[in-house]
């Protein structure tokens, strides 16, 4: 589906005349409206979230701007000023509002999404943040690198979306002794045969099979569940990751692979086998120092 950027550029490049590119400008380049946050929000269709209703901004439906998830991850964490964090796909920047506000000496907030990472630059503006800085590019790539270590990772609405999560757990164990992870995940009773949300495990081809394997990982049997976004994609509010099929992991499966890991402080919230897109949880997952010195 064509973004309306791609329209614009399109547009410019059929000009055939002066005259062309002149109504081009008057119609499409310009805004004529006082500047206000509106129109960098509208610049940018398919927001999901909102801004606090005192800034008198229309954008998208989601209230993640005091997310309860975020607050319940920095009191397991503790202080955060003054330390170094890693936020993994920020989509519009309302997570990176709340942390940035806390102080810590530095905030990357790594997007692959285009459209998202530009609308997490007008919230940068709109918001006002000075610490936070937001990466385009593959977030795995980035924990690929010999940087220096974080203190905390919040990876909140991303793991489900790995086409390979375990690469993503070992990534994040390499490089904080700290992280929040907030998912989706794949359960068999919350999820009977007939609930429509196991629909997109299914092949998109007959005879329909749900696709899931196991693997092993450190020792200990993993089971990946394959699904799809079924053309989700298409939408300009799609916030899914940047390949179709992508696994969801089973809780318990999860915490295991955490265990394995080295993480010995898991502390489970937020857990919601009823979630519309499918039973969700929170887990905050720490080394102590004994641990962590290993």
């Amino acid at each position: 589906m064509t973004n309306p950027l791609q329209q614009i550029f399109r547009r410019v490049r059929a000009a055939k005349s002066k005259e062309d590119v002149e109504e081009f400008h008057l119609t499409d380049g310009y805004v004529f409206s006082e500047p206000s946050p509106q129109n960098a929000v509208d610049l940018i269709p398919g927001w999901n979230h909102a801004f606090p209703p005192e800034l008198g901004i229309q954008a998208g439906p989601s209230y993640m701007y005091e997310d309860g998830r975020i607050h319940w991850a920095v009191e397991q964490f503790g202080p955060v000023s003054g330390r170094r964090v890693l936020e993994l796909g920020p989509l519009e920047g309302s997570h990176s509002m709340m942390l940035e506000r806390l102080g810590p000496d530095v905030l990357d907030a790594v997007e692959a999404n285009k459209m998202a990472f530009l609308r997490c630059l007008i919230a940068k503006e709109i918001f006002r943040l000075q610490r936070a800085h937001f990466h385009l590019g593959d977030f795995v790539k980035w924990l690929e690198r010999d940087d220096p270590p974080y203190d905390l990772i919040v990876a909140c609405g991303v793991l489900y979306h790995m086409e390979d999560p375990l690469r993503l757990l070992e990534l994040l164990a390499a490089r904080a002794d700290a992280i929040y992870i907030w998912t989706h995940y794949f359960d068999e009773t919350a999820m009977p045969p007939e609930d429509l949300r196991r629909v997109p495990f299914k092949s998109q081809k007959p005879p329909y099979k749900e696709l899931s394997h196991e693997v092993e990982f450190r020792g200990i049997d993993i089971k990946l569940h394959e699904r799809s976004y079924y053309g989700a994609w298409k939408k300009t509010a799609y916030c899914g990751g940047p390949v179709n099929r992508h696994y969801w992991m089973e809780k318990e499966d999860l915490l295991a692979v955490l265990g394995v890991l080295g993480f010995d402080d898991l502390r489970v919230a937020h857990d919601d086998p009823q979630h519309i897109n499918g039973p969700s949880f929170s887990v905050f997952a720490r080394r102590t120092a004994q641990q962590a010195e290993r």
